[in-house]
């Protein structure tokens, strides 16, 4: 694997288009990333319900509390599915294969090299800034 962005024998479009696939990479992580964050806050949040039942119950609200215990707080986020599930199934099933996918790509254009649209950027700018000098 060469480290050298320069040494690869890249069109211009296939850069771009491993720049697109790379930038379109980073921002499934990010979504991954407030998916996971939603779990917490979602989490929280039924941490603070169950609080309420207990609360409710010794208010003597057996009524609400039960209906807080039997209806909301086992249900799930979306389609009957935890948070938990929805990042598992995120992380498995999309995540994974869109990396994998990434990956093979990188690997047969850029021998494996990551980000050489950011490594050109660097050299050129850093020449410049030399050339200046």
């Amino acid at each position: 694997m060469t480290t050298d962005p320069d040494d690869l024998d890249l069109s211009g479009a296939e850069e771009q288009a491993l720049h697109e696939l790379q930038l379109g990479i980073e921002h499934i992580h990010r979504a991954y990333g407030t998916l996971l964050e939603f779990h917490h806050d979602l989490g929280h949040a039924m941490d603070r319900m169950s609080d309420a039942e207990d609360a409710l119950r010794e208010a003597g609200h057996d009524k609400w509390a039960d209906d807080l215990r039997d209806e909301h707080l086992p249900a799930g986020a979306i389609s009957d599915q935890w948070t938990f599930e929805l990042v598992e199934e995120f992380s498995t099933e999309f995540l994974d294969e869109v990396d994998d996918f990434e990956a093979a790509v990188r690997d047969e254009l850029a021998d494996g090299l990551d980000h050489v649209t950011e490594r050109r950027q660097k050299r050129r700018l850093r020449e410049r800034a030399t050339d200046e000098q």
